[in-house]
């Protein structure tokens, strides 16, 4: 059963990797339209909660039915998961309160997006990478 919740982890991160990835088309995609970016920044912002909470959940059950208790690298996880939801909420209050109409304004925020996209997929590929070490028995954590 646990195995089961941890495959569905796993496959979850994966869904969550592939949604930061597949975002990096939103500036690209609504360059000539600033309202478009709104919109679809919200969208994004709503299913990059919505999987990342999912994954947070399941985590949280594999841990509980595994009697796993707080490891250091839950810990890492649990820092990792704070830290994107905080940064994805900044970015998009940032982008809600723009004046995006302005051409420079628009600019500016796709640049970011963009930045705060790739710092994102860095930080699951970090701890993607970690975890696949902890399970190779090259490091431990």
């Amino acid at each position: 059963m646990v195995e089961q919740i941890l495959a569905s982890h796993s496959i979850l991160v994966k869904i969550f990797l592939g949604l930061l990835i597949a975002g990096l088309l939103i500036p690209m995609l609504t360059s000539k339209d600033p309202l478009s970016f709104k919109k679809f920044s919200f969208i994004y912002t709503m299913f990059f909660q919505a999987i990342i909470t999912m994954i947070a959940f399941t985590g949280l059950i594999a841990m509980v039915m595994g009697e796993f208790g707080f490891t250091l690298s839950i810990i890492i996880m649990i820092v990792v998961w704070a830290v994107l939801m905080y940064i994805e909420i900044r970015k998009y209050r940032l982008i809600k309160m723009a004046k995006i109409q302005n051409e420079d304004t628009h600019k500016l925020l796709n640049g970011a997006f963009l930045k705060i996209s790739a710092v994102q997929i860095l930080l699951v590929a970090i701890m993607v990478l970690l975890m696949v070490l902890k399970v190779k028995g090259v490091i431990s954590l």
